[in-house]
This record gives structure tokens, sequence and C-alpha cells, in this order.
């Protein structure tokens, strides 16, 4: 197992990484349970998780923030609320911000779409946006909660040093069009898959076909897959997404991480062109050997098609 503490993007499994960066530490979406114990997502419906994360709550390092997509019981759970540090900012949806403050999380930030958060340490910033997202197709969305994705900026003197995109638990809709139009050079994407289903019939998190779309859509640099095997509601594995990305060319973009391992985040090249250090040059490098194109137009048409209900 790496080191949790060392730079990078630490997988804990599930949606739960641990980010480390420019003298920050974020945690994503803290899911804490064990193996055979049960999520609660809502309306009396539970999921079984199939795995154990890689490190405990308690084992943590001092932490800036929490970034939450959504309350749902794989991204926030009884062992989190009851191990986290409660003075942390956990940086949510508006919905979940509301819903945290009663439980002791008094400094929970409830961000709207395209508003943000920053975070100073000395020269360092960190600014945290509120990204498009939907759990749900059409009207059953309003029977889950809000969800949002992310853009972690890290920067230094007014520039950025580095783009990581959390996707949150959405599917491929049109909206997410206008990330790639406000953000077009995303070093990282953290991609949420899974193709979870609600009581085996109601797709709510991308499956692999549309995970590969959507990283057509965003074009980042490379993509970290999280969020495919862990809970018994999900149903497209790793492997579908694996396959997709082959068809369409982006293979080279994925960088595949298990639960444990860290992936070393890129440094952007110094203004005049010096190129930056690594942070960790035992981790993986999420930068790969070049970038695929043309197929960011096919997967904005892919988003409206399926949210007409036709398939491509």
């Amino acid at each position: 197992m790496s080191d949790p503490a060392g730079e990078g993007v630490f997988f804990v499994g599930n949606a739960t990484t641990l980010i480390r960066y420019g003298g920050f530490t974020l945690l994503t979406d803290p899911n804490f349970l064990h193996r055979g114990q049960r999520a609660y997502l809502g309306y009396g419906l539970t999921s079984r998780r199939r795995t154990d994360p890689a490190i405990e709550v308690g084992e943590l390092p001092a932490l800036d923030a929490v970034v939450l997509s959504h309350l749902h019981g794989d991204h926030w759970d009884r062992v989190a609320r009851r191990g986290l540090d409660r003075d942390v900012p956990v940086v949510t949806t508006p919905q979940a911000a509301r819903r945290l403050r009663p439980q002791g999380f008094h400094g929970a930030v409830g961000l709207d779409t395209w508003s943000g958060h920053g975070l100073r340490r000395g020269g360092r910033t960190l600014r945290i946006t509120a990204l498009p997202g939907r759990h749900a197709p059409g009207p059953a969305q309003a029977l889950l909660p809000p969800v949002m994705g992310s853009m972690l900026e890290f920067g230094t003197e007014g520039r950025v040093d580095l783009r990581v995109h959390i996707s949150g638990d959405t599917l491929l809709v049109p909206e997410l069009a206008e990330i790639p139009r406000r953000y077009p050079d995303i070093d990282l994407a953290i991609v949420h898959l899974g193709g979870t289903r609600i009581l085996g019939m109601l797709m709510v998190t991308m499956d692999g076909r549309q995970g590969a779309d959507w990283l057509g859509l965003i074009d980042p640099d490379a993509v970290m897959p999280v969020h495919y095997d862990d809970y018994e509601a999900f149903t497209s594995p790793l492997d579908d997404f694996r396959r997709h990305v082959e068809r369409a060319g982006l293979a080279d973009r994925v960088r595949y991480v298990a639960r444990g391992e860290t992936l070393r985040l890129p440094v952007r090249p110094e203004p005049g062109g010096a190129p930056g250090v690594p942070d960790a040059p035992e981790a993986r490098d999420a930068r790969g050997p070049g970038r695929a194109t043309g197929v960011a137009g096919r997967a904005r048409d892919a988003a409206g098609t399926r949210e007409r209900g036709r398939q491509p």
C-alpha cells in the first residue's frame, strides 16, 4: 500500500480519495463502512458493501476540507460522521450543508452550481467550484438528493498550478457540456462510474459507455475511475468502462489505481517553459503519452440523445 500521507491522489475506496497537493489535504466523499455493512440510500433502500476501505477514518491525516458530492450513505456514512473532525469545513451542496450543520459540522459550506469556496495557505491557494450534475433521469431526480461535481484549482500567486475535476454521482446530461467550455484545460478528472441501479431498474450513475462518452466530453489530460465495484447496487464493472474507452481511442488517458495506491499528480510548466518537478516520484503519474481527439462532439451528442430517451 502507498503512503496515504504522500502527495497525490490516494484511493481509499468507492468515491473516497485523499488528495494532497501544494500543502493542502482534501478528503472526498468519505465512506468508511466495511465489507458486509449496509449503506443507507433513503426511502428504506440500502446497499451492501463488497469491499473494505484501504484505511480507517482514524488513520486520516489532518484535513483542510472535505469535498462531498451529495448525501448518500455510500458517500457520507455513520462511521465518517462519528470519526471526522467537526471543525473541518465540508464543501457540498446547499441541501447537504443544511443537514450537516445540525450534526455538528457547523462549518459546512453549501455551494450553488458555478459558485466557489477558497482556501489559502501562505502563498498557495485552492478554489473549489461546484459544477453541474444530475443523479437521476427526468422526474426521478426529485427522489434523489441534489448532487454536484467539483473543480479543484490549486494555485500560486494568482496562477493555476493544477486543475482536478471530480464528476460526482451524475449521469451524462446536457448541462455537463458547459464544463469543458469553462475549463478547457483539466489536468486530471476523477469519474464516478458503476451504473448504479435503484431497485435494480433505474440507473443513477454512469455506466461504462456513459463514462467513456463523459471522458470524450470533458477532455482531461488523464482520468482516474472510481465508484465501480464497492456496492451491490453497482451493475457496470470497471471492465465495461475499459472496453468502451478502448473502442473510443481514449485508453491512453486512463489511470487505473487500486485501493490503497496513490496516483501522482502532474505539475504544470513554470512561466517561461521550465518544467515542474513531480511531487511523488514513487507513484504513478497522472499524465499520459498523448491525448486522443475528435470525440468531444460525439459525447455531447450522446448526452443530448440519452436525455431524450433514445440510444445514440
